[in-house]
Protein backbone atom coordinates (compact mmCIF):
# COMPACT_ATOMS: atom_id res chain seq x y z
CA UNK A 1 0.00 0.00 0.00
CA UNK A 2 1.38 3.27 -1.06
CA UNK A 3 0.62 5.00 2.73
CA UNK A 4 2.81 3.93 5.78
CA UNK A 5 1.19 1.57 8.56
CA UNK A 6 3.20 3.60 11.24
CA UNK A 7 1.26 7.19 10.28
CA UNK A 8 -1.88 4.97 9.75
CA UNK A 9 -2.01 3.15 12.98
CA UNK A 10 -5.69 3.54 13.70
CA UNK A 11 -6.37 2.07 10.32
CA UNK A 12 -4.28 -0.60 10.95
CA UNK A 13 -5.62 -1.58 13.77
CA UNK A 14 -8.80 -2.09 12.49
CA UNK A 15 -7.62 -3.64 9.45
CA UNK A 16 -4.50 -5.71 10.31
CA UNK A 17 -6.53 -7.37 13.50
CA UNK A 18 -10.24 -6.39 13.06
CA UNK A 19 -12.78 -6.56 10.59
CA UNK A 20 -12.76 -2.76 9.63
CA UNK A 21 -14.44 -0.17 10.04
CA UNK A 22 -18.45 0.20 10.79
CA UNK A 23 -19.40 3.37 8.77
CA UNK A 24 -18.16 6.50 10.38
CA UNK A 25 -16.68 6.65 14.09
CA UNK A 26 -14.53 3.57 14.40
CA UNK A 27 -11.28 5.23 12.24
CA UNK A 28 -11.43 8.24 14.80
CA UNK A 29 -11.63 6.02 18.26
CA UNK A 30 -8.94 3.36 16.87
CA UNK A 31 -6.67 6.15 15.63
CA UNK A 32 -6.66 8.37 18.52
CA UNK A 33 -4.86 4.77 20.96
CA UNK A 34 -4.62 2.29 18.44
CA UNK A 35 -3.19 -0.58 20.81
CA UNK A 36 -6.01 0.57 23.50
CA UNK A 37 -8.74 0.29 20.89
CA UNK A 38 -7.82 -3.33 19.96
CA UNK A 39 -7.16 -3.93 24.50
CA UNK A 40 -10.36 -2.48 25.62
CA UNK A 41 -12.15 -5.39 24.01
CA UNK A 42 -10.19 -7.90 25.14
CA UNK A 43 -10.94 -6.74 28.42
CA UNK A 44 -14.71 -7.05 28.29
CA UNK A 45 -15.48 -9.83 30.32
CA UNK A 46 -17.28 -12.91 28.22
CA UNK A 47 -16.29 -10.59 24.96
CA UNK A 48 -15.67 -14.32 23.43
CA UNK A 49 -18.54 -15.85 24.13
CA UNK A 50 -21.58 -16.32 22.45
CA UNK A 51 -25.37 -16.70 23.60
CA UNK A 52 -29.06 -16.96 22.45
CA UNK A 53 -32.23 -18.76 22.54
CA UNK A 54 -32.05 -20.17 19.02
CA UNK A 55 -28.79 -21.65 20.67
CA UNK A 56 -28.40 -25.00 22.23
CA UNK A 57 -25.66 -27.11 24.00
CA UNK A 58 -24.64 -30.10 21.53
CA UNK A 59 -25.96 -32.56 23.48
CA UNK A 60 -29.05 -31.35 23.37
CA UNK A 61 -28.88 -30.71 19.80
CA UNK A 62 -27.85 -34.27 19.03
CA UNK A 63 -30.63 -35.48 21.71
CA UNK A 64 -33.35 -33.53 18.88
CA UNK A 65 -31.76 -35.02 16.16
CA UNK A 66 -31.74 -38.75 17.47
CA UNK A 67 -35.21 -37.87 18.09
CA UNK A 68 -35.83 -36.35 14.42
CA UNK A 69 -34.34 -39.47 13.15
CA UNK A 70 -36.82 -41.83 15.10
CA UNK A 71 -39.65 -39.92 13.73
CA UNK A 72 -38.75 -40.07 10.46
CA UNK A 73 -37.95 -44.06 10.40
CA UNK A 74 -41.54 -43.75 11.95
CA UNK A 75 -43.06 -41.98 9.16
CA UNK A 76 -41.07 -43.93 6.46
CA UNK A 77 -42.19 -47.52 8.14
CA UNK A 78 -46.04 -46.00 7.96
CA UNK A 79 -45.57 -45.04 4.77
CA UNK A 80 -44.46 -48.56 3.61
CA UNK A 81 -46.35 -50.60 5.51
CA UNK A 82 -50.09 -48.05 4.36
CA UNK A 83 -48.52 -48.72 0.32
CA UNK A 84 -48.26 -52.31 1.28
CA UNK A 85 -44.39 -52.34 -0.73
CA UNK A 86 -41.32 -52.98 0.52
CA UNK A 87 -39.20 -50.19 1.99
CA UNK A 88 -37.14 -48.66 -0.84
CA UNK A 89 -33.33 -49.73 0.08
CA UNK A 90 -30.56 -46.60 1.45
CA UNK A 91 -28.32 -45.81 -1.69
CA UNK A 92 -25.72 -48.08 -2.05
CA UNK A 93 -22.57 -46.50 -0.85
CA UNK A 94 -20.77 -46.58 -4.01
CA UNK A 95 -23.55 -44.13 -5.58
CA UNK A 96 -23.29 -41.95 -2.55
CA UNK A 97 -20.02 -41.45 -2.49
CA UNK A 98 -20.12 -39.71 -6.04
CA UNK A 99 -22.96 -37.96 -5.04
CA UNK A 100 -22.10 -33.74 -4.84
CA UNK A 101 -21.94 -32.65 -1.53
CA UNK A 102 -25.75 -30.65 -0.57
CA UNK A 103 -25.14 -26.57 -0.66
CA UNK A 104 -26.23 -25.99 2.80
CA UNK A 105 -27.29 -22.37 1.94
CA UNK A 106 -29.76 -22.92 -0.89
CA UNK A 107 -33.50 -24.06 0.00
CA UNK A 108 -34.88 -27.33 -1.21
CA UNK A 109 -37.89 -26.45 -3.39
CA UNK A 110 -41.42 -28.55 -4.01
CA UNK A 111 -42.81 -29.42 -7.05
CA UNK A 112 -43.57 -26.60 -9.64
CA UNK A 113 -46.93 -24.30 -8.25
CA UNK A 114 -49.27 -23.77 -10.75
CA UNK A 115 -48.69 -21.51 -13.43
CA UNK A 116 -48.13 -18.05 -12.01
CA UNK A 117 -47.48 -19.04 -8.89
CA UNK A 118 -43.99 -19.57 -7.04
CA UNK A 119 -42.58 -22.42 -6.10
CA UNK A 120 -42.82 -22.91 -2.34
CA UNK A 121 -40.06 -23.77 -0.17
CA UNK A 122 -39.78 -27.23 1.75
CA UNK A 123 -39.67 -26.89 4.96
CA UNK A 124 -36.25 -27.30 6.37
CA UNK A 125 -34.75 -29.77 8.51
CA UNK A 126 -33.87 -29.89 12.24
CA UNK A 127 -29.70 -29.40 10.93
CA UNK A 128 -30.47 -26.85 8.39
CA UNK A 129 -32.45 -24.81 10.83
CA UNK A 130 -29.77 -25.31 13.38
CA UNK A 131 -27.24 -24.53 10.78
CA UNK A 132 -28.80 -21.32 10.06
CA UNK A 133 -29.71 -19.89 13.45
CA UNK A 134 -25.23 -20.65 14.56
CA UNK A 135 -24.46 -19.08 10.90
CA UNK A 136 -26.59 -15.81 11.35
CA UNK A 137 -25.18 -15.57 15.38
CA UNK A 138 -21.88 -15.99 14.25
CA UNK A 139 -22.25 -13.05 11.35
CA UNK A 140 -24.22 -10.35 13.78
CA UNK A 141 -21.50 -10.66 16.36
CA UNK A 142 -18.87 -10.19 13.46
CA UNK A 143 -20.90 -7.47 12.34
CA UNK A 144 -21.72 -5.45 15.57
CA UNK A 145 -17.89 -5.95 16.92
CA UNK A 146 -16.55 -2.58 18.12
CA UNK A 147 -13.04 -3.72 16.77
CA UNK A 148 -13.86 -7.29 15.96
CA UNK A 149 -10.54 -8.44 17.13
CA UNK A 150 -12.24 -11.13 19.65
CA UNK A 151 -14.24 -12.25 16.38
CA UNK A 152 -11.15 -12.83 14.41
CA UNK A 153 -9.21 -14.68 16.92
CA UNK A 154 -12.54 -16.66 17.17
CA UNK A 155 -12.29 -17.49 13.35
CA UNK A 156 -8.36 -18.53 13.71
CA UNK A 157 -8.83 -21.35 16.33
CA UNK A 158 -11.84 -22.15 14.86
CA UNK A 159 -10.12 -23.05 11.65
CA UNK A 160 -7.29 -24.27 13.42
CA UNK A 161 -9.53 -26.94 15.28
CA UNK A 162 -11.60 -27.23 12.43
CA UNK A 163 -14.54 -30.08 11.94
CA UNK A 164 -16.57 -29.80 8.89
CA UNK A 165 -20.83 -29.94 8.12
CA UNK A 166 -19.61 -32.35 5.17
CA UNK A 167 -19.18 -35.76 7.58
CA UNK A 168 -22.88 -35.95 7.82
CA UNK A 169 -25.74 -34.76 10.15
CA UNK A 170 -23.84 -34.95 13.29
CA UNK A 171 -21.39 -32.72 11.67
CA UNK A 172 -23.94 -30.21 10.14
CA UNK A 173 -25.65 -30.13 13.43
CA UNK A 174 -23.10 -29.64 16.20
CA UNK A 175 -20.57 -27.39 14.09
CA UNK A 176 -21.86 -24.10 15.14
CA UNK A 177 -21.99 -25.51 18.94
CA UNK A 178 -18.66 -26.87 18.84
CA UNK A 179 -17.40 -23.40 18.34
CA UNK A 180 -19.28 -21.53 20.94
CA UNK A 181 -18.22 -24.73 23.54
CA UNK A 182 -14.87 -25.68 22.32
CA UNK A 183 -13.54 -22.09 20.64
CA UNK A 184 -14.86 -19.07 22.48
CA UNK A 185 -14.82 -19.91 25.77
CA UNK A 186 -10.68 -20.30 25.82
CA UNK A 187 -9.28 -17.84 22.95
CA UNK A 188 -8.28 -15.69 25.39
CA UNK A 189 -7.65 -18.37 27.64
CA UNK A 190 -5.08 -21.15 28.07
CA UNK A 191 -4.08 -23.59 25.14
CA UNK A 192 -4.09 -26.60 26.92
CA UNK A 193 -7.79 -25.47 28.36
CA UNK A 194 -8.46 -25.22 24.62
CA UNK A 195 -7.19 -28.62 23.26
CA UNK A 196 -8.70 -30.66 25.71
CA UNK A 197 -12.25 -28.68 24.98
CA UNK A 198 -11.32 -29.85 21.37
CA UNK A 199 -11.15 -32.96 22.01
CA UNK A 200 -13.62 -34.04 24.11
CA UNK A 201 -15.63 -32.62 22.37
CA UNK A 202 -18.72 -34.65 19.95
CA UNK A 203 -17.92 -33.11 17.01
CA UNK A 204 -14.45 -33.80 17.49
CA UNK A 205 -14.56 -37.24 18.09
CA UNK A 206 -17.44 -38.01 15.26
CA UNK A 207 -15.29 -35.51 13.11
CA UNK A 208 -11.82 -37.63 13.34
CA UNK A 209 -13.53 -41.14 14.15
CA UNK A 210 -12.27 -41.57 17.99
CA UNK A 211 -15.64 -43.08 18.62
CA UNK A 212 -14.08 -46.05 16.26
CA UNK A 213 -11.58 -46.38 18.15
CA UNK A 214 -11.28 -49.21 20.23
CA UNK A 215 -8.35 -50.72 22.12
CA UNK A 216 -7.30 -54.41 20.94
CA UNK A 217 -7.05 -55.35 24.46
CA UNK A 218 -9.78 -53.81 25.76
CA UNK A 219 -12.95 -55.88 26.46
CA UNK A 220 -14.90 -54.48 23.89
CA UNK A 221 -11.70 -54.83 21.17
CA UNK A 222 -11.33 -58.54 22.41
CA UNK A 223 -14.82 -59.10 21.90
CA UNK A 224 -15.64 -57.34 18.52
CA UNK A 225 -12.38 -57.62 17.07
CA UNK A 226 -11.96 -53.80 16.55
CA UNK A 227 -9.26 -51.97 16.59
CA UNK A 228 -7.64 -48.75 16.69
CA UNK A 229 -8.41 -45.71 14.68
CA UNK A 230 -5.40 -43.11 14.46
CA UNK A 231 -7.10 -40.34 12.90
CA UNK A 232 -7.88 -37.92 15.92
CA UNK A 233 -4.18 -39.12 17.37
CA UNK A 234 -2.40 -38.00 14.29
CA UNK A 235 -4.32 -34.86 13.54
CA UNK A 236 -3.35 -33.61 17.25
CA UNK A 237 0.01 -34.12 16.58
CA UNK A 238 0.04 -33.00 13.25
CA UNK A 239 -2.27 -30.13 13.01
CA UNK A 240 -3.68 -28.95 16.50
CA UNK A 241 -0.66 -29.08 18.67
CA UNK A 242 2.85 -30.02 17.49
CA UNK A 243 3.31 -29.68 13.57
CA UNK A 244 4.73 -31.54 10.73
CA UNK A 245 8.94 -32.21 11.81
CA UNK A 246 8.57 -31.43 14.78
CA UNK A 247 9.85 -34.59 16.19
CA UNK A 248 7.34 -37.40 17.43
CA UNK A 249 7.14 -40.35 15.41
CA UNK A 250 4.27 -42.73 13.92
CA UNK A 251 5.20 -45.21 17.73
CA UNK A 252 4.15 -42.23 18.94
CA UNK A 253 0.88 -41.33 16.99
CA UNK A 254 -0.44 -44.83 17.68
CA UNK A 255 0.76 -44.47 21.57
CA UNK A 256 -1.57 -41.73 21.54
CA UNK A 257 -4.31 -43.27 19.80
CA UNK A 258 -4.23 -46.09 22.30
CA UNK A 259 -4.42 -43.53 25.23
CA UNK A 260 -7.25 -41.94 23.77
CA UNK A 261 -9.97 -44.50 23.13
CA UNK A 262 -12.35 -45.26 24.89
CA UNK A 263 -13.20 -41.11 24.12
CA UNK A 264 -16.33 -41.34 22.69
CA UNK A 265 -20.08 -39.75 22.77
CA UNK A 266 -22.90 -40.89 24.37
CA UNK A 267 -25.22 -42.80 21.88
CA UNK A 268 -28.80 -42.65 21.54
CA UNK A 269 -29.66 -45.17 23.58
CA UNK A 270 -28.47 -43.63 27.06
CA UNK A 271 -26.31 -46.49 27.88
CA UNK A 272 -22.49 -45.06 28.38
CA UNK A 273 -24.40 -41.66 29.25
CA UNK A 274 -26.77 -38.95 28.60
CA UNK A 275 -27.11 -39.62 25.04
CA UNK A 276 -25.02 -36.95 23.43
CA UNK A 277 -22.34 -35.86 25.66
CA UNK A 278 -18.94 -36.86 25.66
CA UNK A 279 -18.31 -40.01 27.81
CA UNK A 280 -15.41 -42.03 28.37
CA UNK A 281 -15.42 -45.56 27.86
CA UNK A 282 -13.80 -48.30 30.17
CA UNK A 283 -14.59 -50.90 27.68
CA UNK A 284 -12.79 -49.55 25.06
CA UNK A 285 -10.19 -48.14 26.60
CA UNK A 286 -6.82 -50.03 25.90
CA UNK A 287 -5.57 -51.10 29.35
CA UNK A 288 -2.14 -50.72 30.57
CA UNK A 289 0.52 -48.22 30.87
CA UNK A 290 1.97 -46.18 27.48
CA UNK A 291 4.98 -44.19 26.29
CA UNK A 292 4.31 -40.68 24.48
CA UNK A 293 7.02 -38.56 23.30
CA UNK A 294 9.83 -40.14 26.39
CA UNK A 295 7.37 -40.61 29.02
CA UNK A 296 5.36 -42.68 30.40
CA UNK A 297 1.85 -42.67 31.18
CA UNK A 298 0.33 -44.90 33.71
CA UNK A 299 -3.13 -46.85 33.38
CA UNK A 300 -5.74 -44.01 35.07
CA UNK A 301 -8.19 -44.36 32.23
CA UNK A 302 -9.92 -41.02 31.02
CA UNK A 303 -7.14 -39.20 32.67
CA UNK A 304 -4.11 -40.50 31.26
CA UNK A 305 -5.16 -39.13 27.93
CA UNK A 306 -5.74 -36.01 29.55
CA UNK A 307 -2.31 -35.75 31.11
CA UNK A 308 -0.89 -36.82 27.87
CA UNK A 309 -2.60 -33.63 26.04
CA UNK A 310 -1.51 -31.31 29.20
CA UNK A 311 1.73 -32.35 28.46
CA UNK A 312 1.89 -32.05 24.40
CA UNK A 313 0.42 -28.42 24.99
CA UNK A 314 3.78 -27.88 27.26
CA UNK A 315 6.14 -28.92 24.12
CA UNK A 316 8.43 -26.67 22.96
CA UNK A 317 7.40 -27.92 19.58
CA UNK A 318 3.79 -26.65 20.32
CA UNK A 319 5.07 -23.30 21.49
CA UNK A 320 6.58 -23.25 18.35
CA UNK A 321 3.72 -24.19 15.74
CA UNK A 322 1.56 -22.01 17.16
CA UNK A 323 3.58 -18.70 17.44
CA UNK A 324 4.16 -19.36 13.80
CA UNK A 325 0.99 -20.12 13.00
CA UNK A 326 -0.50 -16.95 14.70
CA UNK A 327 1.93 -14.29 13.44
CA UNK A 328 1.77 -15.99 9.73
CA UNK A 329 -2.61 -14.98 10.43
CA UNK A 330 -2.21 -11.73 11.43
CA UNK A 331 1.39 -9.78 9.88
CA UNK A 332 2.20 -11.94 6.82
CA UNK A 333 2.95 -15.26 5.35
CA UNK A 334 6.70 -15.62 6.69
CA UNK A 335 6.51 -13.93 9.49
CA UNK A 336 9.60 -12.24 10.98
CA UNK A 337 11.09 -15.10 12.51
CA UNK A 338 12.35 -12.25 15.75
CA UNK A 339 8.93 -12.20 16.48
CA UNK A 340 8.03 -15.62 16.36
CA UNK A 341 10.60 -16.09 19.07
CA UNK A 342 9.01 -13.47 20.95
CA UNK A 343 5.70 -14.93 20.94
CA UNK A 344 7.46 -18.43 21.47
CA UNK A 345 8.83 -17.09 24.59
CA UNK A 346 5.57 -15.32 25.89
CA UNK A 347 3.91 -18.98 25.41
CA UNK A 348 6.33 -20.62 27.29
CA UNK A 349 6.72 -17.69 30.32
CA UNK A 350 2.88 -17.77 30.40
CA UNK A 351 2.08 -21.31 30.27
CA UNK A 352 -0.25 -20.96 27.19
CA UNK A 353 -1.68 -18.34 27.78
CA UNK A 354 -3.52 -17.14 24.43
CA UNK A 355 -4.25 -13.43 25.75
CA UNK A 356 -1.13 -12.76 26.99
CA UNK A 357 0.33 -14.76 22.65
CA UNK A 358 -2.58 -11.99 21.47
CA UNK A 359 -0.97 -8.46 23.81
CA UNK A 360 1.87 -10.09 23.06
CA UNK A 361 1.58 -9.36 19.24
CA UNK A 362 -0.38 -6.34 19.95
CA UNK A 363 2.59 -4.96 21.64
CA UNK A 364 5.04 -5.65 18.93
CA UNK A 365 6.72 -3.12 16.70
CA UNK A 366 6.28 -5.12 13.78
CA UNK A 367 2.44 -5.56 14.16
CA UNK A 368 2.47 -1.89 13.31
CA UNK A 369 5.46 -1.17 11.37
CA UNK A 370 4.87 -3.86 8.75
CA UNK A 371 2.87 -3.36 5.42
CA UNK A 372 -0.44 -5.21 5.76
CA UNK A 373 0.54 -8.19 3.15
CA UNK A 374 -2.27 -10.82 3.61
CA UNK A 375 -5.35 -10.78 2.30
CA UNK A 376 -8.75 -10.80 3.42
CA UNK A 377 -10.75 -14.32 3.04
CA UNK A 378 -13.86 -14.47 1.66
CA UNK A 379 -15.51 -14.71 5.04
CA UNK A 380 -13.60 -11.55 5.99
CA UNK A 381 -14.16 -9.83 3.13
CA UNK A 382 -18.08 -10.40 3.19
CA UNK A 383 -17.59 -9.36 7.31
CA UNK A 384 -16.04 -6.46 5.92
CA UNK A 385 -18.67 -5.16 3.18
CA UNK A 386 -21.47 -5.74 5.87
CA UNK A 387 -19.64 -3.90 8.35
CA UNK A 388 -18.99 -0.54 6.47
CA UNK A 389 -22.25 -0.01 5.32
CA UNK A 390 -23.05 -0.24 9.31
CA UNK A 391 -25.31 -2.97 9.49
CA UNK A 392 -26.06 -6.43 11.01
CA UNK A 393 -27.55 -9.14 8.91
CA UNK A 394 -30.93 -10.78 9.58
CA UNK A 395 -30.52 -13.86 7.20
CA UNK A 396 -27.45 -15.87 7.17
CA UNK A 397 -28.82 -16.97 3.39
CA UNK A 398 -26.98 -13.88 1.11
CA UNK A 399 -23.62 -14.41 2.99
CA UNK A 400 -23.99 -18.13 3.15
CA UNK A 401 -24.74 -18.17 -0.38
CA UNK A 402 -21.76 -15.50 -1.45
CA UNK A 403 -19.39 -17.74 0.86
CA UNK A 404 -20.14 -21.04 -1.07
CA UNK A 405 -19.45 -19.45 -4.50
CA UNK A 406 -16.74 -17.95 -3.41
CA UNK A 407 -15.11 -21.13 -2.10
CA UNK A 408 -14.92 -21.03 0.72
CA UNK A 409 -18.41 -22.54 2.60
CA UNK A 410 -19.15 -21.47 6.37
CA UNK A 411 -18.27 -24.82 8.54
CA UNK A 412 -17.19 -26.89 5.70
CA UNK A 413 -13.59 -27.38 5.20
CA UNK A 414 -12.07 -29.65 2.98
CA UNK A 415 -9.99 -31.25 5.20
CA UNK A 416 -8.89 -31.34 9.15
CA UNK A 417 -6.30 -28.92 8.11
CA UNK A 418 -8.83 -26.11 7.74
CA UNK A 419 -8.74 -23.06 4.70
CA UNK A 420 -5.33 -22.34 3.74
CA UNK A 421 -3.94 -18.94 5.44
CA UNK A 422 -2.05 -17.75 2.55
CA UNK A 423 -2.55 -14.52 0.28
CA UNK A 424 -1.75 -17.25 -2.62
CA UNK A 425 -4.95 -19.62 -2.09
CA UNK A 426 -7.35 -16.40 -2.42
CA UNK A 427 -4.95 -14.49 -4.96
CA UNK A 428 -5.66 -16.61 -7.82
CA UNK A 429 -7.13 -15.27 -10.81
CA UNK A 430 -10.42 -17.15 -10.84
CA UNK A 431 -10.87 -16.31 -7.24
CA UNK A 432 -10.06 -12.46 -8.06
CA UNK A 433 -12.57 -13.05 -11.00
CA UNK A 434 -15.68 -13.98 -8.26
CA UNK A 435 -14.12 -11.55 -5.75
CA UNK A 436 -15.14 -9.07 -8.35
CA UNK A 437 -18.86 -10.44 -9.06
CA UNK A 438 -19.13 -10.62 -5.61
CA UNK A 439 -18.40 -6.78 -4.97
CA UNK A 440 -20.54 -5.85 -7.82
CA UNK A 441 -23.54 -7.58 -6.37
CA UNK A 442 -23.36 -6.04 -2.81
CA UNK A 443 -23.28 -2.87 -4.69
CA UNK A 444 -25.91 -3.19 -7.01
CA UNK A 445 -28.16 -4.18 -4.34
CA UNK A 446 -27.19 -1.70 -1.84
CA UNK A 447 -29.77 0.75 -0.89
CA UNK A 448 -29.76 4.43 -0.73
CA UNK A 449 -26.02 3.87 -1.23
CA UNK A 450 -23.88 6.97 0.17
CA UNK A 451 -20.95 8.66 -1.75
CA UNK A 452 -18.09 5.46 -2.23
CA UNK A 453 -15.38 8.46 -1.59
CA UNK A 454 -17.12 9.73 1.69
CA UNK A 455 -16.85 5.61 2.73
CA UNK A 456 -13.32 5.38 1.79
CA UNK A 457 -12.67 8.40 3.86
CA UNK A 458 -14.39 6.43 6.72
CA UNK A 459 -12.80 3.44 6.47
CA UNK A 460 -9.05 4.67 5.63
CA UNK A 461 -9.06 8.42 6.24
CA UNK A 462 -5.27 9.67 5.12
CA UNK A 463 -4.26 5.86 4.50
CA UNK A 464 -6.03 5.70 1.08
CA UNK A 465 -4.23 5.93 -1.80
CA UNK A 466 -4.57 8.87 -4.20
CA UNK A 467 -4.83 6.27 -7.33
CA UNK A 468 -7.34 4.48 -5.22
CA UNK A 469 -9.62 8.25 -4.75
CA UNK A 470 -8.65 8.81 -8.82
CA UNK A 471 -9.84 5.56 -9.48
CA UNK A 472 -13.49 5.92 -7.30
CA UNK A 473 -13.89 9.28 -8.48
CA UNK A 474 -13.56 8.63 -11.52
CA UNK A 475 -16.51 5.79 -11.59
CA UNK A 476 -19.91 6.31 -13.81
CA UNK A 477 -22.17 5.63 -11.19
CA UNK A 478 -22.32 5.26 -7.38
CA UNK A 479 -22.95 1.64 -7.47
CA UNK A 480 -19.72 1.29 -9.62
CA UNK A 481 -17.72 3.55 -7.23
CA UNK A 482 -18.47 1.04 -4.48
CA UNK A 483 -17.52 -1.80 -6.56
CA UNK A 484 -14.20 -0.47 -6.98
CA UNK A 485 -13.68 0.73 -3.30
CA UNK A 486 -14.45 -2.99 -2.13
CA UNK A 487 -12.20 -4.52 -4.54
CA UNK A 488 -9.01 -1.74 -3.72
CA UNK A 489 -5.57 -2.55 -2.10
CA UNK A 490 -6.76 -0.62 1.16
CA UNK A 491 -10.18 -2.68 1.68
CA UNK A 492 -8.70 -6.13 0.67
CA UNK A 493 -5.76 -6.19 1.87
CA UNK A 494 -5.42 -6.87 6.05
Amino acid sequence: MASSPVKHSGFVALMRFGYGARGDGDLASAAADPRGFLKDELAQPGIALLEGADLQASKALLQLMYAEQDRVKIERERKVADAGKPAMAEIPAILAKDMPAKDMSANEMAAPAKPGEKPVPKPQNIEQQIFRAEALARFQRAASARAGLVERLVAFWSNHFCVSARKGQLARITCGAFEREAIRPHVLGRFADMLKAVEQHPAMLHYLDNQQSVGPNSKAGQNRKQGLNENLAREIMELHALGVGSGYSQADVTALARIITGWTLAGRDGKLGEPGSFVFNANAHEPGAHVLLGKTYAAMGQAQGEAALADIARQPACAKFIATKFAAHFIADVPPPILVERLVQVLRDSDGDLLALTLGLLDSDEAWNLPLAKLRTPCEFLIASIRLGNRVPDNADPVLGALNLMGMPLWQVPGPNGWPDTVAAWASPEGMKQRLDIAAQIASRWKDIPNPGDLLNAMAGDAASPETRQTIARAESRQQGMALLLMSPEFQRR
